[in-house]
């Protein structure tokens, strides 16, 4: 693969920014693409990398142009650093890395506005750091999606809970997000159960610090109103087990490593599934697909996380 071209711009503005990436295409230095959408990055300086590739990734199914506020030191002297990469490892994308300090170091819809694409949905993404409320926030108010990841904060169940307080359509997280193929399976499983036999009790375990397990407990709890236990497993990573009881045996879906799960059923041999962790760029792709509100994690975000909060029996190992 090709080095992609980057062109550092200390100390400019944006106006300037936006000149050099004209000046760019007119040197024919840059592919011209249909950019399908802006996707607003929003973190701290030296933080940014991890997000940056996983962006560039997503892109390849998603042209856009990336722009990337990286925060930097509020009480330093007041000056804004550019930098555009291009080509190569940029994938179908325009990366602009926008680096604030002093005066500038806020999340200001005012310091992207020339460099957003003239009539593309604007999706916003806080990798790191939740604002206090994503749809409230100077850039959140112009996006048509807003992703945080509930994941990377200090208590990942206290950032559902403030998620689920100022949550309005447009909002999701990227713990959600990974549950999607979790989601995909246990629903198959339950179309293949017979209707005169309820669940009767739910338990779902994984890793206390994992905040997709606590959704996928409110998900199943609010969808099927069984009574419900929560199983904290330090030694686990992410989520490891599901059952669902029910008077003629229980099924269950249990996931011991990353990448393979084993679907248990009454009556059934064992069926080995393909169910590895997902990646950041495959979650962030998955959301990029779409730009209307996520209504079902909108209830469970809310209602169901509320509601699991009240009825749930949480277990520690």
């Amino acid at each position: 693969m090709a080095a992609p071209v980057i062109v550092d711009l200390p100390n400019t503005t944006t106006s300037k920014v936006t000149k050099r990436i004209v000046k760019l295409r007119e040197q024919g230095g840059v592919v011209t693409l249909g950019r399908v959408l802006t996707l607003v990055v929003i973190t701290t300086d030296g933080l940014e990398e991890d997000a940056i590739a996983a962006a560039n990734l997503a892109s390849r199914e998603h042209p856009c142009r990336i722009i990337v506020l990286a925060r930097g030191n509020p009480e330093a002297a007041t000056r804004l650093d550019g930098q555009i990469r291009v080509g190569g490892d940029a994938g179908a994308s325009e990366v602009i890395v926008l680096r604030g300090y002093g005066d500038l170091a806020d999340d200001s819809e005012s310091i992207i506005s020339a460099l957003l694409l003239p009539d593309a949905p604007i999706v916003a993404w806080w990798p790191h750091g939740m604002p206090a409320a994503a749809s409230r926030s100077s850039i959140g108010r112009i996006a048509h999606r807003r992703i945080t990841d509930s994941a990377n904060e200090a208590d990942p169940a206290a950032a559902l809970r403030h998620i689920g307080a100022t949550y309005a359509a447009g909002d999701t997280d990227l713990a959600w997000t990974r549950l999607t193929n979790w989601r995909i399976q246990l629903a198959a499983a339950l179309d293949q159960l017979e209707g005169d036999d309820p669940i009767e009790a739910l338990t779902v375990e994984g890793a206390p610090d994992s905040p997709s397990t606590l959704l996928l407990a409110a998900w199943l709890h609010k969808a099927l109103g069984a009574p419900i236990t929560v199983i904290e497993d330090p030694a686990g990573t992410g989520i490891r087990r599901v059952v669902m009881a029910r008077a003629s045996g229980k099924v269950e879906l249990f996931r011991p490593g990353t990448v393979e799960a084993v679907l248990t059923q009454p009556g059934q041999p064992d069926q080995r599934i393909s169910l590895p962790r997902r990646t950041l760029q495959d979650c962030l792709a998955e959301e990029l697909r779409r730009l209307d509100p996520d209504e079902v994690f909108g209830e469970v975000i809310t209602a169901g996380l509320r509601r699991l909060f009240i009825d749930e029996e949480v277990v520690r190992s």
